[in-house]
């Protein structure tokens, strides 16, 4: 019965994601013919390498990149339907995520890499924003904002995002126990990509860019619902 449950959570989740990816496709379409309120790349509204928009593009890139990572790991780890499932969508939505904000640096004809040496998730610090994330990583440590998530200590550069060794662990679990250790960092990896996508929508200038970041905080809390019910289903939870 839960397993059912859980299911038609699953379905409702899945269809608010896609309506939150067409709409933000049809921004992006919009934005590159500099129609509506977008910035096209000869607009006077273009941000510049160091604005909220370029970094949050950047940062939020290399962020969904290691989501699709895990979410390719526990696909090969475990045979659950309803986790395999859950890993294709978090795969296929952040990967077309991943493309627009990509496509918006190479409009914007701004580099992938953050000039100067600047610190992944410097941008936020308007809105307090290291301090934000180090909140609402799950309690990883090393996770945090700040120096520390910037330092790339093992491999993390951002907040929730999980080093190269819990990679290399969840690529040696299997099973049940491989679809709780995913669950637990992608609930901290969506926690952290809900900060930084908060603090987009409040700092961006490109309304384009700040209506796929407010989809992107509303398919990911409604994954993470998801997830801690799965967690629970398995009589696990989200990691202190």
């Amino acid at each position: 019965m839960e397993r059912r449950k859980t299911r038609r959570v699953r379905r409702a989740a899945g269809a608010a994601v896609a309506l939150a990816l067409l709409f933000a496709g049809a921004a992006t379409v919009a934005s590159a013919r500099g129609d509506g309120d977008g910035a096209g790349a000869g607009d006077a509204r273009v941000p510049g390498a160091s604005s909220a928009d370029a970094g949050f593009a950047r940062d939020m890139a290399v962020h969904h990149q290691q989501a699709v990572e895990m979410s390719f790991i526990v696909r090969d780890r475990t045979d659950d339907e309803d986790v395999r499932r859950l890993a294709y969508d978090i795969a296929n939505t952040q990967a077309n995520q991943r493309g627009m904000l990509l496509g918006w640096l190479d409009l914007w004809e701004l580099p992938k890499v953050a000039p100067g040496g600047e610190q992944p998730m410097a941008w936020m610090a308007d809105t307090g924003g290291h301090e934000h994330g180090g909140t609402d990583t799950g309690g990883t440590g090393h996770g945090s904002g700040g120096s520390e998530a910037g330092s790339g200590a093992d491999g993390v550069l951002m907040a929730g995002m999980a080093s190269r060794s819990e990679l290399a662990r969840l690529n040696r679990l299997d099973g049940e126990r491989a679809e709780v250790f995913f669950l637990q960092l992608m609930t901290d990896h969506h926690k952290g990509g809900v900060a930084m996508a908060e603090a987009c929508a409040s700092l961006c200038s490109v309304p384009a860019e700040q209506r796929l970041a407010r989809g992107m905080v509303e398919g990911q809390q409604s994954e993470l619902g998801l997830m801690r019910d799965m967690l629970a289903e398995r009589e696990a939870e989200p990691r202190p």
